[in-house]
Formats: C-alpha cells, structure tokens, sequence
C-alpha cells in the first residue's frame, strides 16, 4: 500500500544510525453516528493541528502524545485489563505498558477533554469539575497518578482496546514508536477542541475524512488514513470495540518515486 507523502518528508535512504523512536500512545475516540438523513456508523474524534507544531504540523490526527516518565506510576488506581495484558497485546514490557495505558488516558483528557476514568462501577460521566486537573496535567505541574488519586478515580482500562503499533519511518528525525488504542466516547461527555496543539477539531465519518484528504482539504499521515479505513468498515462502536486485534510494528518506508515521494507500507 502506498500514500503519497507532505511535499516535506525527507527521501533516500534511512540514515546510518535512525533517530531513536519515542514511546507514544494515540486514541481513536469513537461514536455511533445519529444522523436521520444517513446511514447508522461509526465517528471519529479528529483534530488539525497547528501549523506551528514541530511533528505533524497542520495533518488532521487522533489525540495522542509522548509518554511521561511519571505514565509508569505504579501507585495509580486501576480497573480493567492489568498492564500484563497490555504487555502480551503490545509486546513491550509490563512498566512500559502501565505507562502507555496511562499516556493515552492522560493525552486523551488533555487533548479532547475526554476522562477514560472513573471508579470500578462508575465512569466519569461529567469531566467539567476537573477543568482545573486538566490544565494542570497540560502543564505537567500534576501527574495522572496524582490526579486521580487525589479525585478518587482509577484508570478504566476496560474502556480500551488495542488497535494498532506505528513506528515512524527511519529517514525522519523526529520519530515516535506509537501504540494506538480505540474508545468509545463514555456517555454523558463531550469532546473539545480546547487544546493550543490544535486549530481545530471534529467528529466525522472516516470516510468523510479521507474524502477530505483525497479531495485536498486536509492532510493525513499513513497511519490515521489507515486506521479511517478500518474503521470506517464497522458499522457501530460497539463492533469496532468487539474486534480483535493482532498487533504487529508497522514502519512505513519512504521510497522516491519520480518527482514524489510515496509511503510504502509493508
């Protein structure tokens, strides 16, 4: 499978010694759509972000981000799946799983205002009496761990489920080993926009989305143009969340053809 790549993207051959890939962890939130005038499906959460970003200026992407040192803490409340199976899932370590869990809940907070939280019999379903936690987790003047400790919540890990592993291609200088993860919005929350990484943000129909893309008026990277068209074959979130995954590291190669560069994915 080839995409064509930003007019940006460095080509020739991989370096003698590739940047170091960056653990990470991005969701894909998702939704059953409720549109009288079509077809029952599935949305996703999707933002464009700023175009003074230093990785994936301006691409419309999933909430995601670097995983923090303090991700791994193992004082943090926890429900669901434990970071073992997360670990069998990923093929990574059971710290660096805990710590990925943990990245993508904190990300998804800071970054679309949705809290993949709660007790063990009850989730977050109003996330505006932590605005505060929030801000202070974009800062990083609080960790998660202490956020949730402090409200008395727990990671809902159930709320989960693994999708998918890219690793940016070799010849980039800034590359990240990304975990991506599914979830469905929890009832009574809202998703926002109220993130400075993003100019701004959607719920849309995958394929939408790439039609978007195809058409000019947004720009994907391989991996999000690649999890739209999985997704986009569900018909509701609950089947996304039923699907079961084998989750094997993807590196996109990035190949000279002619006056362009194209992504090939293996």
């Amino acid at each position: 499978m080839s995409r064509p790549s930003s007019p940006s993207s460095p080509s020739g051959s991989p370096p003698s010694e590739p940047a170091v890939a960056r653990d990470s962890a991005t969701v894909v939130l998702v939704r059953d759509t409720h549109d009288d005038h079509r077809p029952a499906g599935v949305e996703v959460f999707l933002q464009r972000r700023v175009r003074s970003m230093a990785f994936a200026a301006g691409m419309t992407v999933f909430p995601g981000g670097g995983v923090d040192r303090r991700d791994a803490d193992a004082s943090v409340g926890w429900a669901g799946p434990p970071p073992s199976r997360w670990a069998e899932w990923f093929s990574c370590s059971e710290p660096l799983a805990r710590a990925l869990v943990c990245a993508v809940v904190r990300e998804a907070f800071e970054e679309s205002g949705v809290l993949l939280a709660g007790t063990e019999t009850r989730v977050v379903a109003d996330t505006g009496e932590y605005a505060d936690a929030r801000a202070a987790l974009v800062s990083g003047e609080l960790s998660l761990a202490r956020f949730l400790t402090e409200a008395g919540l727990c990671v809902r890990a159930d709320l989960l489920r693994p999708w998918a592993n890219w690793i940016t291609p070799e010849q980039e200088p800034r590359r990240y080993d990304a975990r991506f993860f599914v979830a469905a919005l929890p009832e009574g929350q809202q998703a926002d926009g109220a993130t400075t990484e993003a100019e701004s943000a959607r719920w849309q129909r995958p394929g939408d989305a790439i039609a978007d893309a195809e058409a000019g008026r947004a720009t994907l990277m391989p991996p999000t143009w690649h999890t739209l068209a999985e997704i986009g074959r569900f018909p509701s979130s609950a089947e996304v969340l039923a699907c079961e995954r084998t989750i094997r590291p993807i590196t996109p190669r990035l190949v000279q053809d002619g006056d362009r560069i194209v992504v090939e994915l293996s």
